[in-house]
């Protein structure tokens, strides 16, 4: 059975530019689906009043930021059934289309090609009823930002070291096409590919690789507060535990940064 459709209170048209309060009306939910409260009307209750009433009106993260890390933790635990609602949300939170594709792409390396896949049949189904065309849509071979060789050299050093006599496949593209390719695509900004991954690694519940990669966010412009609400926020997409989990790793990560 299909779910009830749900709609954003003072969506407007995809055309029509959105100042930044209407984009953080996005909190203002409508009641619950029908098919949530007539099932789990405690579900619902929470849903609205703490969901929605709460978490996403709270500061520290944008709505445009919260609909990437909840997107991200969608696609990483394969739930595409909510993703037509969520990327309605952030298209109305000024995420870009092609910043939605962006993710998407990103995410087949880091949550599996299946995950993804969903994740594009949603997407696609969302950007028709929108009118989005290829035109909005990053290239396939864009030209790529610039790469830092010093810090390249020295992340790929590390990996070879314990990959390379492994795995020397996974060696390889790891440099060739994730971090010579992948990360260097202009359609996200490395401030938010960054923000993509720690969602997606947390989601997971794969937190030995959250502090390279929550570095590599902090240093591209996530403040110490926006990361500290990642973690409250996906309690609620990724489940408590998995928000416990990566608490103590994240607490080493800001106690080493400096002020």
């Amino acid at each position: 059975m299909r779910r009830s459709a749900r709609r954003w209170p003072g969506s407007a048209p995809r055309t029509k530019r959105r100042s930044s309060a209407a984009r953080h009306r996005a909190a203002d939910h409508q009641q619950p689906a029908a098919a949530t409260q007539a099932a789990a009307p405690a579900l619902g209750r929470y849903e609205q009043e703490v969901l929605f009433g709460q978490l996403w009106r709270r500061p520290d993260l944008s709505a445009r930021d919260r609909s990437i890390v909840t997107l991200s933790a969608l696609i990483a635990r394969n739930q595409a059934a909510e993703l037509p609602l969520y990327m309605a949300l952030a298209l109305d939170s000024g995420v870009r289309p092609g910043e939605i594709s962006g993710l998407i792409t990103h995410l087949a390396f880091y949550a599996g090609w299946g995950n993804a896949g969903a994740a594009a049949t949603a997407a696609g189904e969302v950007f028709a009823a929108r009118g989005i065309g290829a035109g909005e849509l990053p290239p396939a071979r864009p030209a790529l930002l610039p790469l830092d060789e010093a810090a390249e050299a020295r992340r790929a050093a590390a990996v070879a070291q314990d990959v390379r006599p492994v795995a020397p496949g996974l060696d390889r593209f790891t440099t060739d096409v994730l971090f010579r390719d992948l990360w260097l695509r202009p359609d996200l900004a490395p401030r938010d590919r960054s923000l993509v991954t720690v969602s997606a690694l947390i989601t997971a519940g794969q937190v030995a690789q959250v502090p390279f990669h929550l570095n590599r966010a902090m240093d591209n412009g996530l403040t110490q507060a926006e990361a500290s609400e990642v973690v409250a926020h996906l309690a609620f997409y990724a489940g408590w535990p998995n928000a416990f989990s990566a608490v103590q790793v994240v607490k080493s990560v800001l106690d080493a940064r400096p002020d």
